[in-house]
């Protein structure tokens, strides 16, 4: 048994190491997007220290109303710019409806307000669009959907040409992402709220501004998501579930740490899908998927309750 859980996994390994890159790239392209739809969730807290729990089911209505809009006949990049503006009316309309009468009421309540407009969208998309699966619209969206073959060290690794669409995408969105946080006024705005909420505000940052971009930006990032999970695995509400893996990327990087957003996410993709090939499927008959990263999170809870790269707590009395 000891023989099973610390030397075969380990001789495997260097038995196919193609096959090991093979692996590590599945869970380096899984990592990236876990850490984009965690961006969101950093991003709305840090400037309004609400729990969006919307996050997830915002992933699934992007997609949803990108693949209806090109149903309906319209051209597909037209349906990108379409949808960017349905995510901008959601977010203004979220501040108008939701949080701005909520202002000042307790975190709880304002949670529990993110989990009605996740039920909100989720009865709206139904209405809309339906409950069924769609595909979609990867090759109108100039994504190809071939692959590369290589052969490292006489094996034979293969990389869907999608896969590595998205890996340039989301670095190419986070990169813009931190610039736009570190250099620009209104970023430095969104920062400066996420620090101290009552100096922002005494100096004239406009808290309904702040809310409305950073929900925005949270929409941009789940429409970006919903485009690389759907060309993977098609557009339904099971996108939901998929976005919620999030959480444990936000336990273990930290609920205020955009790098940890960011690490936290590469971590949990690689890791877990080591763990399901070299350990899950020979010990356990596989699906470790589904768990891995909520135990992970959880361990590094109890050594670390703020996370690996959020900032301690101190409270003195």
């Amino acid at each position: 048994m000891l023989n099973d859980i610390f030397i075969a996994p380990f001789v495997d390994m260097f038995a196919a190491p193609d096959f090991l890159l093979q692996v590590l790239w599945e869970g380096l392209v899984s990592g990236i997007l876990y850490a984009l739809i965690a961006l969101g969730f950093v991003l709305i807290f840090r400037s309004s220290r609400i729990f969006n729990f919307a996050q997830g089911i915002m992933v699934v209505f992007a997609a949803l109303t990108l693949v209806g809009l090109h149903a309906y006949g319209v051209p597909a990049w037209i349906s990108v710019v379409l949808t960017l503006g349905v995510m901008f009316l959601l977010a203004v309309s979220i501040e108008r409806v939701v949080l701005r009468p909520l202002v000042g009421q307790p975190d709880i309540i304002l949670f529990m307000a993110t989990i009605g407009i996740t039920l909100f969208l989720i009865g709206l998309g139904e209405i809309i669009f339906g409950g069924e699966n769609k595909v979609m619209i990867t090759e109108e969206l100039g994504i190809p959907t071939g692959s590369l073959v290589l052969e490292p060290w006489g094996g034979l690794l293969i990389l869907e040409q999608k896969d590595m669409t998205a890996v340039a995408v989301a670095a190419l969105l986070v990169a813009g992402l931190l610039l736009f946080l570190n250099r620009t006024r209104m970023g430095r705005a969104i920062r400066a709220l996420g620090d101290d909420h009552q100096a922002a505000l005494s100096v004239g940052i406009s808290l309904q501004t702040v809310w409305v971009l950073v929900w925005f930006i949270a929409g941009i990032i789940a429409l970006v998501t919903g485009i690389a999970w759907g060309a993977r695995a098609g557009v339904s509400f099971a996108l939901e579930v998929i976005a919620y893996k999030a959480l444990p990327v936000l336990m273990l990087g930290g609920l205020e740490s955009i790098t940890g957003a960011i690490i936290g996410g590469l971590m949990i993709g690689i890791l877990e899908k080591l763990f399901e090939i070299y350990w899950g499927q020979p010990l356990l008959g596989g699906n470790t998927e589904t768990w891995f990263a909520f135990v992970l999170a959880l361990i590094v809870l109890l050594f670390r309750p703020q996370g690996l790269f959020g900032e301690k707590i101190i409270e003195r009395v």
